[in-house]
């Protein structure tokens, strides 16, 4: 697979400190040249299906041979795995603890590999606690310049990686029963209910009791009022026309949504 020379960057660091700069220095410790893109560091503290929706909705959108790093590490320094899996149009580069679970559901695994070889990380003694500085990005950065996978460390089944999912809907003939997966920076509300379940081209939508109108886009409905429509992911979108549905609905992740035809 050529190598597109791309590193994409997702964390849950935010950007206050200084982790995800210092994250960027490693990379350009080992090639400067390199091209960082940022896709968020802004995953909630430790939600690791916030990240691994983040993924799937990026991954498409890079060229070939690009390097997809993701920290998402609650269990950074205990037995959790490091590892580095290539697909057939990129690589990822982060912990087996499910974050790239949504990607591998929708693209094969054509190998993987556990990082228990030190010379492509920055240190051979790595922090317990900051792993995205010490293995992964300098693993990412070795791989983004042409370092094959099987040098990075020991050979690992695909089939064996962690593998998280966010709650499945429920579908009958008269509602489909879902919950939020994402909650992004318009405080817009995306569900789990993909756009292939819903069969019927009239419906509405309930949450917390309120009943929210069909729409296809923002401006369906006026300023400050509610709409449910599918989003740009191909997922069931509730937002507010110029406001914040997370705000006005006062909802959380994991909120029960109903869709009724």
């Amino acid at each position: 697979m050529p190598m597109a020379g791309v590193i994409t960057l997702l964390t849950d660091f935010g950007l206050k400190d200084v982790y995800v700069g210092v994250v960027k220095g490693t990379i350009a410790t080992v090639n400067p040249s390199l091209v960082v893109i940022d896709l968020t560091h802004q995953i909630p503290p430790q939600n690791i299906l916030a990240g691994r929706f983040a993924l799937i909705n990026a991954y498409p959108y890079f060229p070939q041979g690009t390097v997809h790093l993701a920290v998402v590490d609650p269990g950074v320094g205990s037995q959790r795995q490091g590892i580095a899996i290539q697909l057939q149009n990129g690589y990822l580069v982060g912990p087996d603890n499910g974050l790239f679970s949504g990607i591998l559901d929708q693209y094969t695994a054509c190998a993987a590999v556990r990082l228990s070889h030190s010379q492509y990380w920055r240190t051979a003694t790595p922090s317990s606690t900051f792993h995205g500085r010490d293995i992964f990005a300098s693993v990412a950065a070795h791989l983004a310049c042409g370092a094959r996978l099987q040098d990075l460390g020991e050979a690992i089944d695909p089939k064996h990686l962690v593998r998280l999912s966010p709650p499945n809907y429920e579908k009958t003939s008269t509602i489909i029963k879902g919950s939020i997966q994402y909650i992004d920076i318009f405080g817009n509300l995306i569900t789990n209910i993909p756009s292939t379940a819903i069969t019927s081209s009239h419906w509405t939508v309930m949450i917390k009791e309120r009943v929210i109108p069909q729409g296809t886009t923002y401006s369906d409905v006026p300023v400050g009022e509610t709409v449910a429509f599918m989003g740009s992911h191909g997922w069931l979108e509730i937002a507010v026309m110029s406001g914040n549905a997370q705000t006005q609905l006062q909802v959380s992740w994991g909120e029960l949504v109903q869709l009724i035809y």
